[in-house]
């Protein structure tokens, strides 16, 4: 009899086991993300960044972590992209214009006059998504979202009337697109990351720049920046995006979070932009920085310019471009 209980339990036991170990194996393995970005962790972006991947693990129950490297950690912003493709990070984030050397039509974000309102930005973007998305997937990546940085305008150590007042002057550029505008405005381009804005205008290196008003207060550059006019330039996307291999391997319900949640991170992060850029002109006024429109001559200069720029750009981009602008100039 003591045989045979004993027996009986140990079946007992091993069921037990086995059943235990059923239903481990039926569990989701968890899988956990790195997700590079090159800006600062306070930035609007990384904010956005760090709720996409909190709201991604509760929606899936811990099946998938995603890790958020901000301000260079894992990889420099201008090497996200290739940090994606081979895996040494699973998901990132760029500015889109940094992509143009491989898929051109990442650079109507930066064709000045173009988009005049987070509007227009958001009709370019619903244009302009299905051709980035046709590149990423012939890169192995996969697009998750887009959010607008604030309109970009101008900023200046002294006034600014006209186009005239730019020769001889240094201008921060960032990309492609920067540099031709400063090259057509008679300024010399000169290379800044948006991090180290403040340290180049304090060692003088730099006059003018387009940029964000939220540049200006994140680089708190009041210090030596006198002017900034709202000139509306462009509004420059950063992208979130995604390796294609790491994103088949999750469980379908987990693919499904992560579509879900990038849906409610782009529509949030276009709010967050737009409430920014409002804060940060106020901010730049109490700082003592002059904000002001362009002059009627400065505007119409500038226009023009904007209209060589996209001639140009579209000789340059070819058949895609038109994929993109006659739609936007048609469906208006």
């Amino acid at each position: 009899m003591k045989t045979f209980c004993k027996t009986a339990l140990c079946a007992v036991g091993m069921g037990c086991a086995f059943a235990a170990l059923a239903q481990a194996s039926a569990a989701p393995a968890q899988a956990q993300w790195k997700l590079a970005t090159g800006y600062r962790a306070e930035s609007f972006h990384t904010r956005n960044l760090v709720q996409f991947a909190q709201e991604v693990e509760a929606a899936s129950s811990g099946v998938l972590r995603i890790e958020v490297f901000a301000n260079n950690t894992l990889a420099k912003l201008a090497d996200i992209p290739a940090a994606v493709q081979s895996g040494k990070a699973q998901a990132g984030e760029t500015i889109m214009t940094s992509l143009v050397a491989d898929m051109p039509i990442a650079g109507a974000d930066a064709v000045p006059f173009v988009v005049h309102s987070y509007a227009d930005a958001r009709r370019m973007w619903s244009l302009q998504r299905p051709l980035i998305e046709g590149h990423f997937a012939r890169k192995g990546l996969i697009a998750l979202y887009a959010v607008p940085w604030p309109p970009q305008g101008l900023f200046s150590i002294a006034p600014v009337k006209s186009a005239a007042d730019f020769k001889g002057t240094r201008m921060r550029t960032y990309n492609p697109g920067t540099v031709r505008i400063a090259e057509l405005l008679g300024a010399t381009p000169v290379d800044v990351p948006m991090v180290e804005v403040n340290k180049a205008l304090g060692a003088g290196q730099l006059d003018s720049m387009i940029a964000s008003a939220l540049t200006g207060v994140e680089n708190q550059v009041w210090g030596q920046i006198r002017q900034y006019y709202g000139i509306d330039a462009w509004f420059p996307k950063n992208i979130v995006f995604v390796n294609q291999q790491a994103f088949d391997a999750l469980p379908t319900a987990t693919r499904q979070a992560v579509i879900k949640a990038a849906a409610e991170a782009e529509t949030r992060g276009w709010a967050m932009s737009e409430a920014v850029a409002q804060e940060s002109v106020a901010e730049l006024q109490r700082k003592g920085i002059k904000v002001d429109r362009p002059t009627a001559e400065l505007n119409a200069e500038l226009k023009r310019l904007g209209e060589r720029f996209s001639r140009e750009w579209l000789r340059s981009v070819g058949g895609e471009a038109n994929q993109l602008f006659i739609p936007y100039y048609t469906q208006r």
